[in-house]
């Protein structure tokens, strides 16, 4: 390495393009382990959180098992079909606040665990709403998503939760997903003795490139006051504006 290319190393290692302590962090353990028990997924969320806190940004992970989340796309169960409780609004409330939102889970059969979907289900029930903009509520926000598992799975878990969080209105920037997998079969998970995930380079590059990769992204986002809104307002569309769309039928 000549002294040239270390020295533009280490000033691009410790000297970022922007600030970053006026965003917020969300990340949504969704384990099915209650607290207080040791959770593999949140062991790589703390990675993850390391990097943010480094840079001031304020983080939260959050446990949605935890909580009296109802199944179902309604904005708030509490007081009908027999539910006394839901803590769902609450969560909404925190996710609606950050600018970044991490969605962590754990793989079970080879899927995002059923609290991951509950979470994504009751978030998609949120999406009549929209912004001041006019758009769909979660335009301007930035999603990624980690895993953990003793079986082959994160990509495919991935693939699900990042087109949902696209589909809903968040952006989701390059590289929004990292794991951790250990061996096929019984074996040990991310954080027990001996299994080697927190020293995981290959993991630990991913995840660091994942949180950056958001920081930029909601930096960005937040600096252009989030996505332009043209051509994208639902009620503007059914008022009329077509925004440069014209049907077959127009044509003829």
């Amino acid at each position: 390495m000549t002294e040239q290319f270390k020295s533009i190393t280490e000033t691009q290692c410790t000297n970022p393009p922007a600030r970053y302590d006026d965003l917020t962090v969300l990340m949504l353990n969704c384990t099915l382990t209650r607290s207080p028990k040791m959770s593999h997924t949140e062991g790589l969320l703390h990675r993850a959180d390391e990097v943010f806190k480094a840079n001031g940004v304020a983080s939260e992970i959050l446990r949605p098992v935890d909580y009296e989340i109802p199944a179902g796309l309604e904005q708030d169960y509490a007081g009908e079909d027999g539910y006394e409780r839901d803590d769902w609004p609450n969560i909404q409330a925190k996710i609606d606040a950050c600018d970044i939102l991490i969605i962590g889970t754990s793989v079970w059969l080879g899927e995002k665990s059923s609290v991951c979907n509950r979470v994504l289900e009751r978030m998609y029930g949120y999406t009549h709403s929209f912004n001041d903009k006019g758009q769909y509520r979660d335009y301007g926000k930035v999603g990624a998503t980690l895993i953990t598992g003793n079986e082959d799975g994160v990509k495919h878990c991935a693939m699900s939760i990042l087109f949902s969080l696209s589909h809903i209105g968040y952006t989701v920037p390059p590289q929004a997903d990292a794991g951790w997998m250990g061996e096929a079969g019984p074996g040990p998970s991310y954080m027990d003795p001996g299994s080697g995930g927190p020293q995981n380079d290959f993991t630990n590059r991913n995840t660091t490139f994942l949180v950056w990769n958001c920081l930029h992204l909601a930096r960005m986002l937040k600096d252009a006051g989030g996505i332009p809104a043209h051509g994208n307002q639902p009620e503007k569309w059914s008022a009329g504006c077509k925004t440069d769309f014209h049907s077959p039928e127009h044509k003829r």
